[in-house]
């Protein structure tokens, strides 16, 4: 499922002294399978974005684009859109709202039209995937549990509707190491699987890790729309904005700064791992090479 986004605006409180862009005549295409991760500092537009990308922000002017057809137009079924896109917002456990952690998780499937036969094996499955006990919380409130299985439920309820793009703003903000881990594996299982990902985050080390590309936005707009490695090259012009390269790659522009060579393109840990030990093989041949040279004099 194609998203594409054309010439898209979306302006807040317009006609008055307030009125401002969050989304200036920004133009995208989002592949189906994915994954795309969005960057740019605090009032860039990103959750703007993400909101008319859904279907939740209806655009001040352009379209946005599902398979062709405008999300937009009156004719369009909103019921489908809720299956086929899911978003994740930041801290979803601020989204509970049901008696129970059941109801909550099944809510999504339930106004999508999921049969009720299948409602339950949905709830069961996106808990087994959150690593949630389904017999010992599904009859529980979502407000008895700590802050990170709230989120897990939270994610639950998006994920129960099996949707075909997951939107996520900074899913792992305020998770612990092992948290952080599960949701990334998780992110990265599922776009194996051919879910769409698109992903609001700070951490360029995950996107450095698992997108398959990285767009920036400055001002509202569309500034960068590359590869990973060709946006992390950019290092002056991200630090221009606000933003900052994966610490891989930080440490990679330190080696090379004292004359060692490692690729410009290295902001993956296994990257430079091996970088370093191809430096290493070619400092022992090089020490070998001289040792025998010395003793062949």
């Amino acid at each position: 499922m194609s998203i594409e986004l054309e010439n898209l605006t979306y302006t807040y409180m317009p006609g008055t002294p307030f009125e401002a862009k969050a989304v200036d005549h920004i133009s995208l295409k989002i592949n189906d399978g994915e994954f795309l991760g969005i960057i740019g500092h605090t009032g860039s537009g990103k959750t703007t974005l993400i909101g008319l990308i859904a279907g939740l922000l209806k655009p001040t002017s352009g379209r946005v684009l599902i398979d062709g057809s405008d999300i937009a137009n009156k004719s369009y079924d909103r019921k489908a859109l809720r299956r086929y896109i899911g978003v994740v917002f930041q801290y979803p456990e601020h989204q509970l709202f049901e008696e129970t952690v059941y109801k909550d998780i099944a809510f999504g499937p339930q106004k999508t039209g999921v049969p009720e036969d299948e409602i339950e094996q949905r709830v069961r499955h996106a808990m087994e995937l959150m690593e949630l006990d389904y017999d010992g919380v599904k009859d529980l409130s979502p407000f008895e549990l700590s802050g990170g299985q709230k989120r897990r439920v939270a994610i639950a309820g998006v994920l129960a509707v099996r949707p075909k793009v997951l939107i996520l703003d900074e899913p792992v903000a305020g998770l612990d190491p092992k948290g952080r881990t599960h949701l990334m594996n998780l992110i990265t299982h599922l776009n194996s699987e051919g879910v769409t990902i698109i992903m609001i985050t700070h951490s360029m080390d995950d996107l450095a890790e698992y997108a398959h590309r990285v767009v920036v936005l400055k001002g509202a707009q569309l500034v960068m729309d590359d590869t990973p490695q060709k946006v992390f090259l950019r290092e002056d012009e991200l630090k221009d904005i606000g933003l900052d390269i994966p610490y891989v790659a930080r440490i990679a522009s330190a080696l090379r700064a004292k004359g060692i060579n490692v690729d410009n393109d290295v902001i993956r840990l296994d990257e430079l791992e091996d970088a370093v030990k191809q430096l290493i093989i070619t400092q022992k041949r090089s020490a070998l090479g001289a040792e025998l040279e010395a003793k062949h004099d």
